[in-house]
């Protein structure tokens, strides 16, 4: 599956209501929830959870892409969200973070959210790409920043 089909309309927010790090956690795996791509929402966030415990998923210039593989999941898919205030993410460059891609992924998954992470990581080094997101008001405009 290409990333770029892991995105959906419907799991989009471009306000997000979050203040902290769990707040927007637990808004982004709403939004797969009420797309009926996670069926679980307590058993995802546990994975998502146990994975920033690792390590914080902030990786800094404003974004964080927390993950979780979780048999509560039923479609590999990705909620993306954004803060225009920024957000406490416990990123490596002590900075809030302003967009959030939660990649989601079924337990029996091979290595599909490890190419997502790759994939989004390799187009937002991109200061042009990041700055586009920050202006996209509509999924299709949001989807050509990863055509």
């Amino acid at each position: 599956m290409a990333t770029k089909d892991m995105f959906s309309k419907d799991r989009v927010s471009f306000d997000l209501k979050a203040t902290n790090k769990d707040e927007v956690i637990n808004e982004l795996i709403q939004i797969l929830y009420d797309d009926g791509k996670i069926i679980d929402k307590d058993k995802f966030r546990g994975a998502v959870l146990k994975r920033e415990q690792e390590f914080s998923t902030g990786i800094g210039m404003g974004i964080a892409i927390p993950h979780g593989k979780s048999n509560a999941v039923k479609e590999a898919s990705i909620a993306f969200g954004r803060s225009s205030s920024g957000i406490d993410y416990e990123s490596m460059d002590e900075k809030p973070a302003h967009l959030f891609f939660l990649i989601a992924v079924p337990e029996e998954s091979s290595d599909v959210h490890l190419r997502a992470l790759s994939e989004i990581s390799r187009k937002l080094m991109h200061t042009e790409t990041r700055e586009k997101l920050f202006k996209v008001q509509s999924f299709e405009e949001f989807i050509k920043v990863f055509e």
